[in-house]
């Protein structure tokens, strides 16, 4: 890995933080559309129509004509304003990320995440996992991986039941692929009477994948996550990886506030992973120990308590994740040799 220059991990800050704060101050003034007048029943009223977009095109009564309606769409007009001028900034940051060389997504993946966050996905406790969390996560770090990350598979997790109140309860994530007009499709899985958890562009590499923590090593069969009105694939150790979300900031040509896993369960997770990838899937797991190895580095040098943490938690669960974990810490290069001692040391603990 090679480190951003300082102005880079500066800017991005700036981004992710003005990102946070129009993000709390969501309002109407965030929704895009025109108001229409209509007569009804005699008497004329307003509706707000939204414009066609990953939650689809909507129409919202606002009131009679009279002043108090008329004071609504003032201020939905000054809040567009102060909204376009927010838009322009972040447009102006991610610009100057981009010639200091912060880490960027590829344009059609980019465009995926920036509809699932518009629609709210985020919102009701997805994470992002996979490459794109972990191109997120150097940005997060200040740092350019050097692995190579040429991929479009888009993997979002997210437990059964959100057990926290958000103000969105639900976001129909099927419908909002759609209406990216991309050519989203579901993709079969190997047993027809099973739902659907993957979404494949016909033709391209362009994939969405669900994907939900397991609840037993039996637990394989896709299970509907109601809040997202779709299937996701229970996956072994997901609940570790996705415990402690981090909100981060997703860079292309604009940027899109996401969640990403804690940065040493991820690089955790990718070694045990690693090792239980079958034999035809050897380059896969080449590249989850690759990046593991290159978060592995960061941490050691910078955050070593966070690798403490994340090995404190694992050891909470089945002894058999701690083993598979001390398994595959042999298959680190030699240069982390002190980073993977010190594992092994918070192991034994």
């Amino acid at each position: 890995m090679l480190r951003q220059p300082i102005e880079t991990q500066t800017l991005y800050s700036e981004l992710s933080e003005r990102l946070r704060v129009m993000e709390a101050a969501r309002s109407f003034a965030s929704l895009a559309g025109s108001f229409t007048k209509k007569p009804v029943r005699g008497a004329e009223y307003w509706y707000f129509k939204t414009s066609a977009g990953p939650a689809g095109q909507r129409e919202y009564f606002v009131g009679a004509d009279n002043a108090q309606t008329q004071t609504v769409i003032a201020a939905y007009a000054a809040g567009r304003a102060e909204i376009g001028a927010d838009r322009e900034q972040v447009e102006r940051l991610c610009a100057m990320l981009r010639q200091g060389g912060a880490m960027l997504t590829d344009a059609p993946s980019a465009r995926v995440v920036s509809g699932l966050a518009a629609a709210g996905v985020f919102r009701v406790g997805a994470v992002l996992v996979g490459t794109h969390a972990f191109i997120t996560l150097a940005n997060v770090l200040g740092v350019r991986w050097t692995s190579a990350m040429r991929t479009q598979d888009i993997d979002l997790a997210a437990t059964r039941v959100l057990h926290v109140a958000v103000p969105q309860s639900e976001v129909d994530l099927p419908s909002t692929l759609d209406a990216l007009n991309m050519g989203f499709l579901p993709v079969p899985g190997l047993n027809p009477r099973h739902a659907e958890t993957s979404f494949k562009v016909r033709g391209r590499e362009l994939r969405v994948d669900l994907l939900t923590p397991a609840r037993g090593p039996r637990d394989g069969t896709p299970v509907s996550i109601a809040r997202l009105k779709a299937a996701a694939q229970p996956l072994e150790l997901l609940d570790y990886l996705i415990e402690t979300p981090l909100p981060a900031t997703l860079v292309n040509g604009g940027a899109t506030l996401v969640n990403v896993p804690d940065p040493a369960r991820f690089a955790l997770h990718k070694l045990i992973v690693s090792g239980r990838r079958q034999a035809f899937e050897q380059t896969k797991a080449g590249k989850d120990r690759q990046q593991a190895a290159e978060i592995i580095s960061v941490l050691y040098e910078d955050r070593r308590g966070d690798l403490g943490l994340a090995v404190k938690s694992l050891k909470q669960r089945a002894a058999v994740w701690s083993a598979r974990l001390r398994r595959e810490l042999g298959r680190l290069p030699e240069e982390l040799k002190a980073a993977r001692g010190l594992i092994l040391r918070e192991l034994e603990r």
